[in-house]
């Protein structure tokens, strides 16, 4: 069986989720379903963490189904905006864990990463990206090994 790394872009999914189809992810579904083909060696959440009880549960059960959670604070600047992405994080990671698997899979829409899939791809590294097709750069799409749409199959 393939060794795979698996990073989960956590806001991302959760908001193109809710936008395309007001539903949520099902974390359970995706590891088993992910878990029949591949073997996981490191996996990583990415999450912003604004303290409240309901999403510290929510990382609880991240954790029990075998996540390694990595939390930022959520920063709310003077002018309103907020800040908190995992974008260089995951990059980080991505290639700090890259050389011991066959397989990186990152579930994100983020067209921003398509520079990062490629890269390691250079490295001879499969890449399956999975995103919510509506709302999932194109950039991406073409860039992965193999792109997996998140459809019914993987909402809650």
């Amino acid at each position: 069986m393939k060794k795979a790394l698996l990073l989960v872009d956590v806001q991302n999914v959760y908001y193109t989720c809710r936008q395309a189809y007001k539903r949520n992810f099902n974390y359970n579904q995706f590891w088993q379903t992910l878990t029949y083909s591949v073997d996981i060696t490191h996996a990583f959440a990415y999450a912003i963490d604004r303290g409240d009880s309901k999403q510290r549960e929510f990382q609880n059960i991240l954790r029990a189904i075998g996540f390694d959670v990595k939390l930022k604070p959520f920063i709310q600047r003077a002018d309103g905006s907020a800040k908190g992405d995992w974008d260089v994080g995951i990059t980080v990671d991505a290639l700090e864990y890259a050389d011991n698997v066959d397989e990186v899979v990152l579930v994100s829409g983020d067209g921003d990463f398509d520079i990062l899939v490629n890269a390691l791809k250079a490295k001879g590294k499969t890449v399956t990206v999975y995103g919510v097709p509506t709302l999932t750069a194109e950039s991406i799409q073409k860039a992965a090994s193999r792109y997996v749409p998140i459809d019914t199959a993987l909402l809650l």
